[in-house]
């Protein structure tokens, strides 16, 4: 389970300056999710961002740089997206994606608990 050890420090730099957030680092998505307030918010798989933002942006992330939909048996999962390591290599570029992840937290639904 190898992922951009570099790309996790940054993003978790990041949701550590956030105040009221609880943190938790979880191997899951065959890289590092951080859950925030017990739900997954953001991913670091291999050298990419796996994101969880509002489905209802699909069509608009669609056309950012670097967004690839995220498909899992053949389907794309609507609110979830990889963003490739090019686009990345900015704080600003990060920030963008980790806050639209952040924003949709709150409404997110939390996984059921086996």
């Amino acid at each position: 389970m190898a992922y951009d050890t570099r790309l996790a420090d940054r993003v978790r730099q990041y949701l550590q300056q956030k105040p009221g957030i609880e943190i938790e680092e979880k191997t899951m998505f065959s890289g590092l999710a951080f859950m925030i307030n017990g739900k997954m918010c953001v991913n670091v798989a291999g050298n990419r961002l796996m994101c969880r933002y509002d489905p209802a942006l699909d069509t608009l992330l669609a056309e950012a740089p670097g967004y690839q939909p995220m498909i899992m048996r053949g389907k794309e999962l609507s609110g979830y997206c990889y963003v490739e390591p090019e686009v990345l290599q900015t704080t600003k570029a990060l920030t963008y994606w980790i806050r639209l992840c952040l924003e949709y937290n709150p409404r997110a639904k939390a996984s059921k608990k086996k």
